[in-house]
């Protein structure tokens, strides 16, 4: 097999744009089902697509973002006004935002573990075919991934956990590099090698 040179150029500067830097315009639907259809190409034991997806978009964030920010206050009421705004514009920094929701369970012969990183390859999938398709992505959790009172108003059922919300769109800023671990630090050999 031969090196794919515009994919390894590709993954030697894959980057994640901040939220709070994308703009319009945001994927078509034609682009979302594109997006989407390259996204469930991971590795799935068994076929069972352990995963799911909610799509915000439309002024249905910006409702989304003040229940948050409900929330938010009813737990802290002291919020300073710059923290009041970042709880309001959760859902409306990026056009889409796209919940990846895990619907790993005990199963037979799969183990629940290799489903939640089915997911966790779902997420990293979204964020590659966001950039494919021509757009800048970013993976992120937030307070209320991980607050089973915010399921109800996110559309997360009984029994399944948040993998992340993908923000899609566009963006004026240049992509900055950030710090890489050295390979030293994170590889352990075993083995000779050729």
């Amino acid at each position: 097999m031969k090196n794919d040179m515009k994919l390894i150029d590709y993954l030697a500067v894959r980057r994640s744009i901040p939220a709070f830097q994308m703009s319009e315009p945001g994927p078509t639907t034609d682009e979302l089902e594109q997006i989407l259809t390259l996204a469930v190409r991971v590795p799935d034991h068994g076929k069972i697509a352990p995963w799911r997806f909610i799509v915000y978009r439309g002024e249905e964030r910006g409702r989304i973002g003040e229940e948050l920010l409900a929330m938010a206050v009813q737990k802290n009421p002291d919020l300073s006004e710059e923290m009041v705004n970042v709880e309001r514009t959760r859902f409306t920094r990026a056009p889409v935002v796209i919940a990846v929701v895990s619907t790993a369970a005990p199963h037979v012969k799969i183990p629940e573990w290799e489903q939640v990183m089915s997911a966790g390859a779902v997420c990293l999938n979204l964020l590659m075919a966001a950039n494919a398709v021509g757009f800048v992505s970013n993976w992120l959790t937030e307070w209320f991934a991980y607050d089973e009172r915010a399921y109800p108003l996110l559309g997360i059922k009984p029994g399944e956990k948040v993998a992340g919300f993908i923000h899609v769109g566009s963006t004026t800023f240049p992509a900055v590099e950030r710090p890489r671990p050295a390979l030293a630090d994170v590889v352990t050999w075993v083995g000779d090698g050729a």
